[in-house]
């Protein structure tokens, strides 16, 4: 009987052989020149010389010296071609690398070198100070306090070799911590430097995760901060809520940048709104499109609505649309059934009524009979209606437009005036409806002065007015 080995142990020695090949060229390699370190709470980037012998690999905490001091950095890859990383690359790709993002803005140094791959001595004394911290900060919350500056803290670095102490904070403006700096070295007992930092960067150095569950990018990898705009968003996002759209520093998130320009090309393959295309159930107009689905949605010559992708779309076979007539039978809107019966009863004459019955509700009549055989009389000031059964009943004033008022001579008022005061009691009404009318027909001042004559005639006082008011009351006695 003849044992086979399983397809899975074979794959198993397969890639052991493979790694014991790597290990043993792996040992060959000497150990890199130059290291590429990130470090610092700003994730600042520098390629550093090395001189060491151990052989550290990607991720390995390291001992810089940078123009800061001494402090703790992370490996992120080597640039000499004779590396003991597998994953080095070389300088000119580190380079095109920097220039893609952000060129001159990339925060890049070469003052410095490595010291030492990190021990366990380094780590501890970096722990020691991280907890530290605490206590720096109320210090240092307190000083602000006690100064009465505008500025918040954001966070307190201590270096490892103990040369600064590195406070960060957030100002809306600039603001004068001359003596706040002086009174912290004194409490700290080591030098300090204030760093004012914006929204952002201060997002870069407090932040973890984000929603997508991911370290933010800009702690991450993002070195250059470059503005978002509001139409990026508007493009991807089918909502505009600030919740969604915004990051950890309450601006709109960096990776709205990420996908913009394919965005923007995929918005260049889709029709423009409103053009007519045809598809394979006939031509029609477009009404709306998707970007992620390359999906348009037509409104068809028949009136349906069918959502096509745009490969299948084709030139119309007709330029226009055809006329109403010409289209297939389709079920009538509400609207377009109620504006036909509308027009049927004008064209019968049933809209004649409704319009008299309404007439008939704002003059006040009841009904149409009594309109007819009421008849109006006017006896001096009476304002009754008499009908012909003998009953009265109080008569509705129209009111009368107000006419535009423009100017005449100065004589416009006196009329009424004279009126008012020369003639005999009996003829009062006429007159002050004459003045009425002349006032109305001078440009629209009579009114006004006939009711300044009213006041003084009530108050007893003299002049024209006390006139008008001796002979109106003449009249009425």
């Amino acid at each position: 009987m003849t044992i086979s080995p399983l397809p899975q142990f074979e794959a198993d020695l397969a890639e052991y052989l493979k790694e014991k090949e790597d290990r043993e060229a792996y040992e060959k390699l000497n150990a890199p020149s130059s290291i590429v370190v990130r470090f610092g709470y700003s994730m600042m980037v520098g390629e550093f010389p090395y001189s060491g012998e151990v052989k550290p690999g990607c991720g390995s905490k390291l001992v810089v010296k940078t123009q800061r001091g001494t402090e703790i950095g992370e490996m992120l890859t080597s640039t000499c071609r004779n590396s003991g990383c597998s994953k080095s690359v070389s300088r000119k790709e580190m380079l095109e690398y920097i220039e893609n993002s952000g060129g001159r803005k990339y925060p890049f140094y070469e003052q410095g070198r490595v010291l030492r791959v990190a021990t366990k001595e380094d780590l501890d004394e970096q722990a020691r100070l991280e907890q530290s911290k605490h206590g720096m900060r109320t210090m240092v919350r307190g000083r602000i306090k006690a100064h009465g500056l505008d500025m918040r803290l954001v966070e307190v670095e201590p270096i490892l070799g103990g040369e600064r102490v590195v406070v960060y904070f957030s100002a809306e403006d600039r603001v004068d911590f001359r003596d706040l700096v002086k009174d912290l070295q004194v409490d700290l007992k080591n030098r300090v430097e204030l760093v004012q930092v914006g929204s952002r960067d201060e997002a870069r150095i407090v932040a973890d995760y984000e929603r997508c569950g991911q370290y933010c990018c800009c702690k991450n990898f993002l070195k250059v901060l470059k503005p978002i705009s509001m139409k990026s968003a508007k493009i991807q996002k089918a909502t505009l809520d600030p919740l969604k759209i915004s990051g950890r520093c309450g601006r709109l998130m960096c990776c709205l940048r990420y996908e913009d320009e394919t965005y923007e090309q995929l918005r260049k393959n889709l029709p423009h709104r409103k053009s007519r295309v045809g598809t394979p159930e006939g031509d029609g107009m477009v009404i709306d499109s998707q970007i992620l689905t390359q999906l348009s949605k037509i409104r068809l010559d028949d009136g349906t609505i069918v959502a096509i992708p745009i490969e299948e779309l084709t030139e119309p076979k007709l330029a226009k649309a055809p006329e109403v007539g010409e289209r297939s039978m389709r079920r009538e809107p509400r609207g377009d059934r109620r504006r036909d019966e509308a027009k049927s009863e004008r064209q019968e004459g049933g809209s004649g009524e409704r319009k008299r019955k309404r007439r008939r509700r704002r003059s006040g009549d009841e009904t149409a009979e009594q309109a007819q055989g009421s008849t109006r009389t006017r006896d001096g000031d009476s304002d009754s209606v008499t009908s012909e059964d003998g009953v009265e009943r109080p008569r509705k004033r129209r009111r009368r437009r107000s006419k535009k008022r423009t100017k005449h001579g100065s004589g416009e008022g006196s009329a009424p005036t004279q009126s008012s005061g020369g003639d005999s009691g009996s003829d009062t009404p006429k007159a002050s409806g004459s003045g009425r009318d002349l006032g109305e027909s001078s440009g629209g001042s009579g009114p006004k002065k006939k009711r300044r004559r009213r006041r003084r005639r009530r108050g007893g006082g003299s002049g024209d007015g006390a006139s008008g008011g001796g002979g109106s009351s003449g009249g009425d006695s």
